[in-house]
């Protein structure tokens, strides 16, 4: 009785944080660059940008690996660690990427694979494998599933690039645990040398359409400044980054219109 009760619990608890935040529970937030801006990254170049844009890995052209912690609405038990490495390959780059999601009594694991080629000049693709592996407390409650993720990145121009994101294009019908499917499609523009700014549009399975706009202003030389805004539960962000040799750094946070504020930091590490 008493495991069930526990199962009961964690189940509750964390669907209702994650749905009242308005996160898919099996995408893992990354980056808190990325979430300085509100998450409005599919079509920008970034280490943390190509997990959620498996093209704009085309871009990245430096060896470099990452670590991001998530601390939703200061509740540890809702912690999200991600570990990240790209690595250049010519045209083509790989990466893989980690992410832990909850507690002792209620987890899941992330592991993705991914590799994004410059198809020409001004068009990019990428392609990730998933697999997801989720405990709960107590005997006989372990799942384990595969999924993947794909991305086009156009760039039309140097300052201009629109990118389109779909996570889990298989159907329901084909797997024993249900997951949600997204497109996610946005378009950025350098508006000069400093600023940047974006709009994206989210549609998932059994949700609403999520807006969200954002940007990113050198304010001084390898100082970032960074604001966004999205219509799932009024979410405004802001956040800062900056540049120390190797070293990028960047704190972002979001706010909830009930469950207040949420955190994030993450450490990238480049080597040329």
């Amino acid at each position: 009785m008493s495991s069930l009760l526990k199962i009961s619990v964690s189940y509750l608890f964390i669907f209702f944080c994650l749905a009242a935040s308005g996160g898919d529970p099996y995408r893992p937030s990354a980056g808190a660059g990325e979430a300085g801006t509100g998450y409005v990254c599919i079509m920008k170049n970034g280490f943390w940008s190509s997990f959620h844009n498996q093209a704009t890995l085309a871009l990245n052209n430096s060896f470099s690996f990452g670590f991001s912690y998530e601390n939703r609405f200061n509740i540890s038990e809702l912690g999200t660690r991600t570990l990240g490495l790209i690595v250049p390959a010519g045209k083509a780059s790989v990466g893989a990427v980690y992410s832990h999601f909850g507690y002792s009594d209620f987890s899941r694991d992330m592991t993705g694979l991914s590799s994004g080629m410059r198809l020409s000049g001004k068009l990019a693709a990428g392609l990730q494998v998933d697999y997801f592996s989720e405990k709960i407390s107590g005997e006989y409650n372990k799942n384990q599933f595969i999924s993947c993720e794909v991305g086009l990145l156009i760039t039309p121009s140097e300052k201009t690039s629109f990118g389109i994101h779909i996570f889990n294009p298989v159907p329901n019908s084909l797997r024993k645990t249900p997951m949600p499917t997204s497109i996610r499609v946005g378009a950025g523009t350098y508006l000069n040398n400093s600023l940047f700014t974006g709009l994206e549009a989210e549609m998932s399975s059994g949700s609403n359409l999520i807006v969200r706009t954002g940007f990113e202003y050198e304010a001084a030389k390898k100082l970032w400044l960074r604001g966004g805004f999205s219509t799932d539960n009024n979410s405004f962000s802001f956040g800062l980054g900056w540049l120390v040799r190797m070293v990028q750094i960047d704190l972002g946070f979001m706010t909830h219109e009930r469950l207040g504020l949420t955190s994030s930091v993450s450490l990238i590490f480049k080597i040329h």
